[in-house]
């Protein structure tokens, strides 16, 4: 279907070269009167969590049939049960204890959302952070300052921020993701002015992309961050607390057997992968890049899909290799791209692995939100991208 000669059309993955992988529309900001229940019960998990009473409430939740959503709030409804199947399970993450099961009263409802929307029951990149914003000035540009969390766990400025800045992350490489394309089918037809161009623009995005991930200390304190918005976001897959997973309570399918899906992490952002995929940064087979190539599936399908047929694609590295013109440019990129996991690596050590002076089940530190050994694994990708450079 995905012609590697032929131009690709980003909008036919549910991307757009301004926006990227946000979606082209600002999220829906509030679902039809029927789900008021969802709505109302959602706006109150603060409160809730915080007074450690959101399963009680939760239990009791009668919902209608997914039939009465319309098809443009399906993510919305699988965003906000998924931050309400996750406080139920992490409410009482603090006394290093969980009760493994999702209650009847949503488990059937976030199930029936994830197939309509291909995103597994469970709190992913794409609802936590993709669909999970708002602009402030509906005229104004999706960037830090007019951007707004929709949906919150404990709530504050920490939790919005550390959100936000991807968010706005992701606006900002909506023009790369364009450019390394379209440098790569430039490579394939030969054109080296056509390519160097396009690299220089990728070089120019990935600079602003890294401006922004440079702000993240303003407003996101690694503290704070690491016990009271990191907490929510992890998974039943590979975590201390639920050896054997999760039990959807209610769902046929699944038997009454639990079940493991990763937390929400970054790793779930198809940026990364799209740009290695390009650029030709090979990350060599380790528990790591097998990881990764689990986190797809918790992508949106146009999103991981684009990355296979890119991947399909003679890299651009194999052109800059033969080419002097573009090499310069085109090492540019990657050692923008390298600065880019360099810092993340920093981020990391500040906010998680210094900050657990005594290590707890619920949170532990030798582990990322989506279940891997982050440290030696950032160092990796972050050497495998210099290695790069031709």
């Amino acid at each position: 279907m995905h012609d590697a000669g032929i131009p690709l059309r980003l909008q036919a993955f549910d991307i757009t070269p301004t926006r990227g992988y946000l979606p082209p529309n600002d999220p829906l900001t509030r679902l039809n009167p029927t789900f008021r229940e969802l709505e109302d019960l959602a706006a109150e998990l603060p409160e809730l969590l915080a007074a450690q009473r959101l399963r009680p409430k939760l239990e009791k939740l009668s919902l209608s049939d997914v039939k009465f959503l319309y098809p443009n709030e399906y993510e919305r409804a699988h965003m906000l049960a998924a931050f309400l199947v996750h406080g139920c399970i992490w409410e009482h993450w603090q006394e290093d204890r969980v009760t493994p099961v999702i209650p009847a009263s949503i488990a059937p409802f976030i199930v029936a959302v994830s197939k309509q929307t291909d995103h597994p029951p469970v709190l992913s990149y794409v609802s936590y952070a993709l669909h999970n914003w708002r602009r402030i000035d509906p005229k104004g540009p999706v960037e830090l300052g007019n951007i707004a969390l929709m949906q919150y766990f404990l709530g504050g400025l920490d939790e919005a921020w550390f959100t936000l800045v991807h968010v706005a992350m992701e606006a900002q490489a909506g023009p790369a993701v364009h450019a390394a394309l379209r440098a790569q089918e430039a490579a394939m037809s030969g054109d080296s002015a056509e390519c160097e161009r396009r690299l220089s623009t990728l070089h120019s995005a990935l600079t602003s992309v890294n401006a922004v991930f440079w702000r993240m200390p303003e407003r996101c304190d690694p503290y704070i961050y690491y016990n009271r918005v990191r907490p929510w976001i992890h998974g039943w897959k590979n975590h201390p607390l639920t050896p054997d997973g999760v039990v959807y309570e209610g769902v046929a399918e699944f038997d009454g057997k639990p079940q493991k899906f990763r937390g929400e992490t970054g790793a779930q952002s198809s940026i990364t992968p799209l740009l290695d995929a390009a650029l030709g940064v090979v990350h060599e087979s380790s528990v790591l890049s097998e990881h990764l190539l689990e986190m797809r599936q918790y992508m949106p399908v146009g999103h991981r899909t684009l990355i296979e047929v890119v991947e399909k694609r003679p890299p651009i590295r194999l052109f800059a290799e033969r080419h002097q013109n573009v090499r310069e440019i085109f090492n540019a990129c990657l050692d923008e791209l390298s600065r880019f996991r360099t810092k993340h690596r920093e981020y990391a050590a500040d906010y998680i692995h210094k900050q657990a002076r005594v290590q707890t089940g619920a949170n532990p530190t030798s582990v990322g939100t989506g279940g891997t050994d982050f440290m030696p694994s950032l160092k990796k990708h972050r050497d495998e991208t210099l290695t790069t450079k031709v």
